[in-house]
């Protein structure tokens, strides 16, 4: 995310206090610089310094190279090496600056949403739960819109029920809402499991379907195209999608329909997640803080000033009238949800999202099933970028504004640049200025932009505000998979549409009082670790070494801290290794 970024601000903090220290801590520094230099300049067989020490290898290119293979280098370093490295710096600093003003203007839209927020006109004509019924006027349901909930779900053992159950709970009078459970699991157990659990809501009077496909085509999306087929579900005005761990309260129906109900031009409203096990491991915690940011500004501010924004793909309620002008839903890519939202968007219907009301899920505790995730989410919506970019600029439904905020904000802006800028700007550019002394970052790439967006993260979030540090460090690391996913996306790579459900532990009765930073999975090292993570983490601990004997700054401070992060979550000292399948 946008707010990675914020990385080298923490080396600039700590340059600062070193630069005014006349203490152990600045004296052991110049004094390891020194002996460092001295070392190279005196040889003992060891190291000689080919030139100034500012040089780049200099400190440990052996006295037996070749001065030709030295001179050469210099020539390439001088001639290439640093005009690219400069251009990819440039480069990187305006789209940081680009990344500034985006996330400035959706902070104010944000903030000034609740002035603007669209207010539902009244409940919904006809008796509410409990009330008397009027047989003549047509019994229990007469007033209430019928609406159709979708469960979409594969092997979900461990919260079949949960969403079941919530889905049954639902305060909405019984003859006017259909539960619909789209089961692809693989596992018989687990699907004679979820069809006794439909059986036991269907014999207690609730209208619950339970329907399987033969085959898996077009994972969720195909499960979800496949249920909009069936005769029954054509009585139904309205469609509530909830993914297998997700926890509706049961006036949520009350609280979301109405919206529907008094604006005919509304297509989607959407509601906000709310998570069971946040404080679990650390890396729950930063999951909360990140996904907090993408409901309280993005989900807000695109509401508020466009009407427009990407559909979660679960807890939220359709329109079926507008999914079927759209084309009904897509398999393309793997984030079916954006897809549909885009070109439901297109044809000008309006969304709402309402933070007021919030839906329970499950934050992946599994550092390689959130990894997956996170490839799915990235990859797709760069692929879906690529895919819509000539139909969003030629369509003729949608106003100009809506068509420049996709474009630009929503799509170049947060599907690409915010996962590629972090990782090449902080993981790669300026750990390799370090090693070219012809390449400066200047000060307001490195300090004042990132600062200013992590402020504009932490205003939202102040209950976590002593949790920056942990989540600007971690969030670079996940940046490193989002730029590969990105790529993957927009280059239409081998892994473009690998779809893997993201696995749920199902424990939220058992979560822990306190974030714990690291736990042991108990596994072989071998098999918890990610060799390109420790790869990074190797290069990143070569730059900070190197600043710290030959550099007059202090970025070693943070390249350090990153490269342990990087070191940390490649041997999956992160989150938990347990697994259900």
């Amino acid at each position: 995310m946008a707010g990675a970024e914020a990385v080298a601000s923490l080396a600039a903090v700590a340059a600062g206090w070193l630069d005014h220290l006349d203490g152990p801590t600045a004296t052991a520094t110049l004094r390891l610089r020194r002996w460092w230099s001295s070392l190279s300049s005196s040889g003992g067989g060891r190291v000689v310094a080919a030139g100034p020490p500012s040089r780049l290898l200099g400190w440990w290119w052996p006295s037996a190279a070749p001065w030709s293979l030295r001179s050469a280098w210099g020539a390439a370093r001088a001639a290439a090496v640093a005009p690219a490295l400069a251009a990819a710096s440039w480069a990187c600093l305006a789209l940081s600056a680009m990344l500034l003003a985006d996330a400035v203007l959706l902070a104010a839209a944000s903030l000034l949403a609740p002035l603007r927020r669209c207010r539902a006109a009244g409940p919904i004509a006809g008796p509410g739960p409990g009330e008397d019924v009027d047989e003549e006027a047509g019994g229990r349901g007469a007033g209430y819109p019928m609406v159709l909930v979708q469960i979409p779900m594969y092997n979900e053992r461990e919260v079949y029920k949960l969403s079941i159950g919530a889905a049954c709970g639902l305060a909405w009078p019984s003859d006017r809402v259909i539960v619909q459970v789209l089961d692809d699991s693989t596992d018989p157990t687990v699907k004679d499991l979820v069809e006794l659990e439909c059986k036991f809501w269907a014999s207690k009077g609730k209208n619950v379907k339970y329907e399987v496909r033969n085959n898996r085509k077009g994972y969720k999306a195909g499960a979800l195209k496949q249920g909009m087929l069936y005769d029954y579900v054509q009585q139904c005005d309205f469609v509530a999608v909830f993914d297998a761990d997700f926890q509706p309260e049961p006036d949520f129906l009350m609280r979301i329909v109405p919206y529907l109900v008094h604006d005919p031009r509304v297509a989607l409203v959407q509601a906000r997640w709310e998570f069971v096990n946040p404080n679990e491991f650390l890396m729950t915690r930063i999951q909360k803080m990140t996904l907090d940011y993408h409901f309280k500004v993005e989900q807000e501010a695109g509401s508020s000033m466009f009407a427009f924004f990407g559909f979660n793909g679960t807890a939220g309620v359709w329109r079926i009238s507008s999914i079927k002008e759209a084309g009904g839903w897509e398999d393309r890519t793997t984030v079916e949800d954006m897809d549909l939202a885009v070109r439901v968007g297109l044809k000008g219907w309006k969304f709402i999202y309402v933070g007021d009301v919030k839906v329970k899920s499950e934050l992946p505790s599994n550092l390689k099933a959130y990894r997956r995730q996170q490839h799915r989410w990235t990859c797709g919506a760069a692929n879906l970028f690529r895919k819509t970019g000539r139909e969003i600029i030629l369509t003729k439904e949608a106003s100009f504004g809506r068509k420049l905020y996709l474009i630009y904000s929503f799509f170049f802006i947060r599907k690409v640049v915010a996962h590629v800028v972090p990782f090449m700007l902080y993981c790669v550019v300026i750990p390799l200025s370090v090693l070219i002394p012809e390449v400066t970052v200047p000060v307001w790439g490195v300090v004042y932009v990132p600062t200013a967006i992590t402020l504009l993260y932490a205003i939202r979030n102040p209950s976590s505000i002593h949790f920056i540090p942990f989540w600007i460090l971690f969030e670079n690391v996940m940046s490193f998979h989002r730029t590969k996913a990105t790529f993957v996306g927009l280059l239409e790579l081998g892994s473009v549409n690998e779809w893997v459900v993201t696995e749920k532990i199902g424990n939220s009765s058992c979560i822990k009082p306190a974030p714990q930073i690291l736990e042991k999975p108990p596994c072989r090292c071998w098999d918890r670790c990610t060799v390109s993570e420790i790869l990074v983490a190797i290069f990143l601990f070569f730059c900070a070494t190197y600043n710290l004997v030959h550099g007059s700054d202090f970025y070693f401070v943070y390249i350090y801290l990153q490269a342990i992060t990087f070191l940390i979550v490649g041997t999956g000292f992160c989150g938990t290794s347990r697994s259900n399948s």
